[in-house]
């Protein structure tokens, strides 16, 4: 299995990938990749990316590594995970795994202190799978969806 940045031919198998993971798959639509290919631009613009994991040519897991300033630590740059996924017939086989480990690495080339994600309250086994891997839950998360006429 190969962990590498996504191509846009494997926007609609991402998508995909998400929307087998989501708990409101209705909000993700894999015919609309050039929306979602700005967000991978837009993403490596500010030093992220978005990986995918590749097993024999079949993208099976994604990834958004997002970069920034934080205005703490000194303005020390902090990576957010977003968006990891894994399709559900290849959890507990490796492929989060090697997501995480690309991302950090990505955070570590960057100059990052930190790691950062969130995770929805119900998603007990991703949150076990990130202890195993180090990350530590020190806060609780809290969003809000802005709606369309809001944001004009």
């Amino acid at each position: 299995m190969l962990v590498r940045p996504i191509a846009y031919v494997d926007v609609p198998a991402a998508v995909r990938i998400l929307q087998g993971g989501s708990l409101s798959p209705h909000d993700e639509h894999e015919g609309d990749v050039d929306a979602y290919w700005a967000a991978v631009e837009e993403t490596r613009v500010r030093l992220g990316d978005v990986f995918v994991a590749d097993l024999d040519g079949e993208v099976v897991g994604v990834c958004q590594a997002m970069v920034f300033p934080h205005f703490q630590h000194t303005g020390g740059w902090c990576c957010e995970l977003e968006s990891v996924h894994v399709r559900a017939d290849l959890r507990s086989r490796g492929v989060g795994t090697r997501l995480l480990d690309v991302a950090e690495a990505l955070a570590r080339d960057r100059g990052c202190y930190r790691m950062q994600l969130t995770s929805r309250n119900v998603r007990e086994d991703a949150h076990r799978f990130y202890r195993r891997h180090g990350y530590e839950q020190t806060s609780q998360g809290f969003k809000k969806l802005l709606e369309a006429d809001h944001l004009s």
